[in-house]
């Protein structure tokens, strides 16, 4: 099978096909994060996009495409939450009826976002149960449209909207970015950044971020070929734990990634507690593993230099947010 790679111009058009309806999210700083990373950051707040998470940008891409046949037959997808969440917001926006597989363990917050927008859950056990296949055969029977989390190109090219946003907005504060940070799960949001970067940044170095027990992309790199995690205890960046990365998110990423930075939850939950302290933004594990990698100075990205990380998401349950907030923000870091 060939696989359909999209391009620079993909990630145009759908830009084109978000304006109205995606927000466009701030780009923020604080001393103190400069300070503790020992680099000038620049923080992308996709916690503010429709859903809570930047997952709103490759769901609408998408859903917006369907012709008028394919939307009565409504769709399907599978994910942990946040894709589960922007394609509810999307379908309903559009008038498409949307069924979610998720899993069992998917965090009650994304569950009760992804149901408050007329979304359809089907429930799963992720340890004996192939969501892909799953949500396939059920998008079969019914002669719906199966929408993939990641590994589908107009979902990554509307990711890829995110990085055109943050890129225009340094340009407006006259910053030229030497370095940003990802998180990484099954790779479609860092392959629609990695397409925009390549044609608008090929200069900044583009990494990610990944949990250390699902650290697929970081093994992939190493291997030169899309490797699949072995079985590991589950993480808090429920966001994060795809078994391997995409087909089309790898073609693209392994050409363009300068690297990956594998976390530890506890590393996740401490930036989340800075984060909520000094910008008062409230970040999911995963969604706060980008920064919580440029606050662990990493070598690779040099004193002083400017770097960017995305804020990818902020849907997260109270149990793991109080989690958080034990590792207080006043304390030296880490």
């Amino acid at each position: 099978m060939v696989l359909e790679i999209p391009t620079y111009q993909d990630v145009t058009a759908a830009r084109q096909r978000l304006l109205g309806h995606a927000n466009i999210t701030p780009l923020v700083r604080h001393k103190r994060l400069d300070e503790i990373s020992g680099v000038n950051l620049y923080l992308k707040n996709e916690t503010v996009q429709k859903s809570g998470a930047f997952k709103y940008r490759g769901a609408y891409s998408r859903l917006s495409l369907l012709s008028r046949s394919e939307r009565k037959g409504g769709v399907v997808a599978f994910s942990s939450g946040n894709h589960a969440q922007g394609i509810a917001i999307a379908a309903k926006e559009l008038g498409i009826a949307a069924t979610i597989i998720m899993p069992r363990t998917a965090p009650l917050k994304k569950k009760q976002g992804t149901l408050s927008h007329g979304a359809k859950i089907i429930e799963y056990d992720p340890a004996t149960t192939d969501r892909a296949e799953l949500a396939a055969n059920i998008a079969k029977q019914s002669n719906a449209i199966l929408v993939p989390p990641f590994d589908d190109k107009f979902v990554i090219a509307g990711q890829g909207t995110c990085a055109v946003e943050l890129l225009e907005q340094c340009a407006e504060l006259g910053v030229k970015l030497d370095a940003l940070i990802t998180p990484v799960g099954g790779g479609g949001l860092c392959a629609g950044i990695n397409l925009a970067f390549e044609q608008l940044s090929p200069h900044t170095k583009i990494y990610g971020g990944e949990p250390t027990n699902y650290d697929d992309h970081a093994k992939s790199l190493r291997a030169g070929k899309r490797m699949t995690n072995t079985p590991a205890p589950l993480s808090l960046c429920d966001a994060l734990m795809s078994p391997a990365p995409g087909e089309i998110t790898f073609a693209i990423n392994r050409k363009l990634l300068s690297g990956i930075f594998p976390m530890t939850d506890e590393e996740c939950l401490r930036a989340m507690a800075l984060a909520k302290e000094t910008l008062d933004i409230t970040l999911e594990p995963g969604g706060a593993i980008a920064l919580a990698a440029a606050l662990s100075r990493p070598k690779q990205l040099g004193a002083g230099s400017n770097v960017c990380v995305v804020l990818s998401g902020g849907n997260v349950d109270d149990q793991v947010l109080k989690t958080a907030e034990q590792f207080s923000a006043t304390l030296p870091y880490p």
